[in-house]
């Protein structure tokens, strides 16, 4: 579907493609896995999506919390277009509810309080493509929850030839998935934790959908991926916690997906928990790459050597960054490593991208 088949009901709204009316005359949202089942008038736990009269509706179709040119590697992505730059933008509201939140600003926020810019998906790559940004991102709060306007924006990039991604916590249904997913090249799922109980708590969520986005993306979708996972002291960063995650992303996603683990700093409703010592991240790194994992970031904290990419067969160094600029380059024209001709997982240009460590705002008109 592209973005000229989308009828806007008034400024910002359009008609939601994943619902069914119940027999009580609610209406359930199937975009993702709360499930909310909502009488006329009633919004979502992520508040941007209303039960209306015929039916779910999209709020802040248009809307955006703010434009910014970043670095592919804020993302974070290592390994898709190293050093390129990136649009990034996001909406309000979130259907997670993480007490950590280090965006809480917009992801708690309804969807008046934040949404000052207005952008059409036509106007969002007309800007990609002046701004020379290599892709698009939908990110800052979850894009699952303005899906039909990430759709329309992927489809039109597309169509410009401009990549898109997707920085998401992967809480969304298996019928909705397929189409979401359609335009997007490349995706970092936030695996928040690997434990049932901090997902509930923390999160008013549950670890077993995200598990299945994983494994969708890796066995049914043509996307590359990363993932990440914020360690929080005493709430998700044991070894044995680190282990069985470990354990899992070998067995079920393999060795070459990149795994990145960054620092928690206080926030939101967790202020009380301190930041995550850099210690803490370098053990997880090194249990992670003993589990098999052949790419490991940390993040969050300068460390040019767990942020760094290296050669999976020969141990080499490969792409040097120091926060999010690059150095050192040691990958030929055709993407593999100068020193024993193994290409690295993922996708990468003749010659890094020049981008850097800036961030541009952008004001997007129309």
């Amino acid at each position: 579907m592209s973005t000229l088949n989308r009828a806007m009901i008034e400024p910002g709204v359009v008609l939601g493609q994943w619902w069914r009316r119940l027999e009580d005359g609610r209406f359930e949202c199937n975009l993702c896995p709360r499930f909310c089942k909502l009488k006329e008038g009633q919004r979502g736990f992520c508040f941007v999506r209303q039960a209306r009269e015929d039916g779910i509706v999209l709020t802040s179709y248009g809307r955006a919390s703010g434009f910014c040119v970043d670095p592919i590697e804020k993302k974070p992505l290592n390994h898709f277009y190293p050093g390129t730059s990136v649009l990034s933008f996001g909406t309000a509201g979130c259907n997670l509810g993480c007490r950590f939140c280090q965006n809480w600003d917009i992801s708690k926020a309804r969807a008046a309080d934040r949404l000052n810019d207005w952008a059409s998906p036509e106007g969002i790559v007309e800007a990609a493509l002046k701004s020379g940004c290599k892709s698009i991102a939908f990110t800052y709060n979850d894009p699952v929850i303005f899906a039909e306007y990430a759709i329309d924006c992927a489809w039109l990039a597309h169509e410009r030839g401009i990549k898109t991604v997707v920085v998401s916590a992967g809480y969304i249904t298996p019928q909705a998935r397929p189409e979401f997913f359609a335009h997007i090249d490349a995706v970092n799922i936030d695996l928040k934790a690997f434990t049932d109980q901090f997902y509930t708590k923390l999160c008013f969520a549950a670890l077993g959908p995200v598990l299945d986005t994983l494994r969708w993306l890796k066995r049914e979708a043509n996307v590359w991926f990363e993932v990440t996972t914020l360690l929080i002291p005493g709430h998700n960063d044991s070894e044995d916690e680190v282990a069985q995650l470990c354990d899992w992303f070998v067995k079920n996603l393999g060795p070459d997906v990149p795994l990145h683990f960054s620092a928690f700093h206080p926030d939101f409703k967790m202020k009380d928990v301190p930041a995550t010592p850099a210690a803490t991240l370098t053990r997880a790194r090194q249990q992670a790459l003993a589990a098999g994992l052949h790419y490991v970031y940390t993040g969050n904290v300068h460390d040019t050597k767990g942020q760094s990419t290296v050669c999976a067969l020969c141990g080499n160094l490969l792409i040097e960054r120091d926060w999010y600029n690059l150095g050192t380059w040691n990958l030929d024209a055709n993407g593999r490593c100068r020193f024993c001709g193994t290409p690295p997982a993922g996708y990468f240009d003749s010659e890094p991208g020049r981008w850097g460590s800036r961030r541009q705002r952008l004001f997007i008109a129309g």
